[in-house]
């Protein structure tokens, strides 16, 4: 599908809708998983290979919390991609569900301050781009107002509301590289993103359409 303009201002990310080969068991998931209030779900069979350029990433209070989402994840049927572990940044953990999306969960935390609980503080779609200053510049000419950017490597924009996903952009092969996948991916990236504007595909393929009523 081709890039289209669109004038209207004030673009938004308003859903993200996960396309999944087996709809009731993917629904089991993430109630399991407990994110099902974040993701909608679509059933599709179209073609996918290898990494699908995005990653869903949990932001959490600490450690504890980190392990209970994860220990959920791979009880409900995820894979681990990398244990959790302490980090420069914090601690975390990533899995792949099992109809492929990659999820991270994670905290700045290296010390457990309370009891793991099952709070969510931020959900982040991170999505893997050839070059971020352009596409940022894409996402801020239809209206989207930029939170935080740093040159070519990363940069994020403010939620459309509160408790909404944010939307971030990483480099591509920077992202598979953190998620311990290899970067080298073909077919759909199996997302579709609501917006408050129209339809619309970005330089990288990911589809945007119009987002419908809850």
């Amino acid at each position: 599908m081709a890039t289209t303009t669109s004038s209207a201002a004030g673009l938004s990310l308003a859903s993200v809708t996960l396309d999944v080969a087996d709809l009731e068991a993917a629904r089991r998931f993430y109630r399991a998983f407990g994110v099902d209030a974040y993701v909608r779900l679509r059933a599709s069979e179209a073609p996918s290979t290898g990494f699908r350029g995005f990653t869903m990433a949990l932001t959490v209070a600490n450690p504890a919390t980190v392990d209970a989402f994860l220990g959920s994840a791979v009880d409900a049927g995820a894979t681990v991609l990398k244990p959790a572990a302490k980090s420069l940044w914090g601690y975390g953990g990533v899995v792949r569900a099992p109809d492929g999306t990659i999820w991270k969960v994670a905290t700045s935390a290296k010390k457990d301050t309370g009891p793991a609980d099952r709070e969510i503080d931020e959900v982040v779609l991170l999505l893997g781009v050839e070059d971020v200053k352009a596409t940022r510049r894409f996402y801020a000419d239809r209206g989207m107002a930029v939170a935080r950017s740093f040159g070519g490597k990363y940069a994020e924009f403010v939620p459309g509301r509160a408790g909404a996903v944010k939307l971030a952009l990483y480099k591509r092969r920077g992202l598979a590289k953190d998620l311990g996948v290899p970067a080298d991916g073909t077919g759909s990236h199996r997302l579709v993103l609501g917006g408050t504007t129209g339809a619309f595909t970005d330089p990288d393929g990911f589809v945007w359409e119009a987002a419908a009523s809850s």
